[in-house]
C-alpha cells in the first residue's frame, strides 16, 4: 500500500553513437595501440627522461593518486552495511535514588523526626552488540558497487592526468626546441642584416649610396636584434613552467634542448575508429562513472521496500561487580525488525529521481566523451596532415628566399642593385626562416595531439565494470556501453 504512492517505472534513456569504418582524414586499417612509450619514438634521450621524471613527481597526478585513495576508502564505507556491525558494549553505573520519589511522607524515624532517605544502586554490564541488515532487495550490494565502480573511474581519471601531463611536457619541450631553433635564426639575421649594413657603409663611403639607405638598414638590424629579447623570454618561461611539471624548482631545474631538426617525425596508425572506443581513458571514466549511476538508480528505488535487520545482545549483568562472572549473571536478547516508510514526504522519491537525473546527464556527458574522442581524432590527423605539407611549402620559400638575397647581396657587392630590392629580399627570408620554425613546430606538436586523442598507448580493459557484470548486478543498458 505504501509503495502504491511511488513512481518505480523508469524509461532508461539511450543513444545510438554511428561508428564510421575509417576517420575521414586518414582512410587506415586497424592498427595495434600506440606504445605507452610514444614518447620515446622522437628520438630524444633527454625528452623521454623528462617525461619519467613527470610521471614519478608531478604534483597533479600526485594529487590523482589521492583522489584514488579517497575512492577506494568511500567504497569501504559503501561496502561496511554488506556485512554484520559488531560492537562491545561495556559500563559501569552507580546513581542514588532520592527518597523524595519513594513516597509521598517522610518516613518517622526512631527518634520521632521524619526524614527521607535515598537509595543507592550500582549496575556492571560487559556484552556485545550485533546487527546485521538483510540486503534482501540489493539496496547495499548495489551502493558498495556504485562506490567501487566510482573508484575505478578515479583510476581512469589518473590515467587521463597522467597523459594530459606527459603530452604537455612533450610540447613544452618542443616549445623549447622551437625558441631555441628561432633565436639561432635572429641571431643569424642580426648577423645577414649587419653584413648587409656594412656593405651599406661602403658604398656611403664611396658615395653610390645616401644616408636614407643606411638609416634604412640601421633599422633593419635594430628590429632584428629587438626580436632576440622576446625569443628569449619565450624560451625561459617555457622552461620554468616544464619544471613545475617535473616537480622541480625553475632554480634547480635546466634543459639542454637542441633543435627540432634532430628530432624524428614518426609515423603515427590511427587504426579504426571503433578501436577508439578501448583505448581513450576519458571514455573509460565516463562509462564507469554512468554504471556507478545505474547502480545508484538501482539502490534508490531498493530504499523503497521494506528493510528487514536483524539484532542481538549476549552478555552479563550484575549490581555486585563480585557476582558479574557467575553463570546467572547472562542476560541475552534478540529481535528481527521489517521498517516499511509510508508517509515519508516523498522523500525516498526525491532520492530517486535525483539519481535517475544524474544518470541521464551523465550519460549525455558519456555521449559527448565519445563524439569528442573521434572529433580529437580527426582534428589530430588533419593537422598532422595540413602542417605536414605547410612545412614543405615553408621550407620550400624560406630556400627561395635564401637563394634570391645570395644574389641581392652579390649584386650589393657588385654595385648593380637598388637598396630597396635588397630590403625586400632580406625581409623575406627573415620572415620565411622564421614561418619555417614555427611550422616545424606546430607540425611535431600536432603529432603530440594524435598521440593524445588515441589514448596514448592506453589499452587497459575495464576490470572492475566488467566484474559487476559477471555478478549480475549491473547489467549494460541496452547497450549503450561500447
Amino acid at each position: 500500500a505504501g509503495l502504491s504512492g511511488c513512481d518505480l517505472t523508469w524509461n532508461r534513456p539511450t543513444f545510438e553513437v554511428p561508428v564510421a569504418e575509417t576517420y575521414r582524414a586518414r582512410k587506415a586499417p586497424e592498427a595495434p595501440p600506440v606504445s605507452d612509450r610514444w614518447a620515446d619514438a622522437f628520438g630524444s634521450r633527454e625528452l623521454s627522461g623528462l617525461v619519467d621524471q613527470a610521471l614519478n613527481d608531478n604534483l597533479d597526478i600526485a594529487a590523482a593518486v589521492a583522489r584514488i585513495e579517497q575512492a577506494d576508502a568511500q567504497a569501504k564505507v559503501a561496502g561496511a552495511p554488506l556485512f554484520p556491525q559488531v560492537g562491545l558494549d561495556g559500563s559501569s553505573t552507580r546513581g542514588r535514588t532520592p527518597g523524595t520519589i519513594a513516597s509521598q511522607e517522610a518516613p518517622r524515624q526512631s527518634d520521632g523526626t521524619y526524614h527521607f532517605s535515598g537509595q543507592y544502586r550500582s549496575l556492571y554490564s560487559l556484552g556485545l552488540n550485533a546487527s546485521y541488515q538483510l540486503d534482501f532487495w540489493g539496496k547495499n550490494r548495489d551502493a558498495a558497487d556504485a562506490a567501487r565502480l566510482n573508484a575505478e573511474a578515479s583510476r581512469y581519471d589518473r590515467s587521463v592526468v597522467a597523459l594530459t601531463t606527459v603530452a604537455t611536457v612533450v610540447n613544452y619541450y618542443f616549445a623549447i626546441l622551437g625558441a631555441q631553433d628561432r633565436l639561432r635564426i635572429a641571431n643569424n639575421n642580426v648577423k645577414i642584416a649587419s653584413e648587409v649594413l656594412d656593405a651599406i657603409k661602403q658604398r656611403v663611403a664611396v658615395g653610390t649610396a645616401s644616408e636614407l639607405d643606411l638609416a634604412q638598414q640601421e633599422s633593419v638590424v635594430a628590429t632584428q636584434r629587438a626580436n632576440i629579447p622576446t625569443l628569449e623570454q619565450n624560451l625561459q618561461q617555457t622552461r620554468n613552467l616544464l619544471a613545475v611539471l617535473v616537480g622541480r624548482t625553475p632554480e634547480s631545474f635546466g634543459v639542454k634542448g637542441g633543435s627540432l631538426n634532430a628530432l624524428k617525425a614518426p609515423k603515427v596508425q590511427p587504426g579504426l575508429p571503433s578501436q577508439l572506443l578501448f583505448r581513450r581513458r576519458d571514455i573509460a571514466e565516463a562509462e564507469a562513472k554512468l554504471a556507478s549511476a545505474d547502480l545508484s538508480v538501482t539502490s534508490a528505488r531498493a530504499a523503497m521496500y521494506p528493510n528487514i535487520s536483524l539484532t542481538g545482545q549476549y552478555g552479563i549483568e550484575s549490581l555486585l561487580l563480585k557476582s558479574l562472572f557467575r553463570p546467572e549473571a547472562i542476560a541475552w536478547q534478540y529481535a528481527a525488525q521489517l521498517v516499511q516508510p509510508l508517509i515519508d514526504g516523498r522523500n525516498q522519491q526525491g532520492q530517486l529521481d535525483v539519481q535517475k537525473g544524474r544518470y541521464t546527464e551523465l550519460l549525455h556527458l558519456y555521449h559527448k566523451q565519445i563524439l569528442t574522442a573521434f572529433s580529437d581524432v580527426e582534428n589530430a590527423l588533419i593537422a598532422v596532415q595540413q602542417n605536414t605539407e605547410r612545412e614543405k611549402l615553408q621550407n620550400a620559400a624560406a630556400a627561395a628566399s635564401r637563394r634570391a638575397y645570395d644574389a641581392s647581396i652579390q649584386r650589393l657587392r657588385e654595385g648593380t642593385i637598388d637598396i630597396i630590392t635588397l630590403s625586400t629580399t632580406q625581409t623575406s627570408l627573415f620572415n620565411n626562416l622564421e614561418l619555417a620554425a614555427i611550422t616545424r613546430i606546430a607540425r611535431f606538436q600536432a603529432l603530440v595531439s594524435l598521440y593524445q586523442a588515441l589514448g596514448g598507448g592506453w589499452a587497459e580493459p575495464m576490470k572492475e565494470i566488467a566484474r559487476i557484470e559477471e555478478s549480475n548486478s549491473f547489467s549494460d543498458p541496452k547497450g549503450i556501453i561500447p
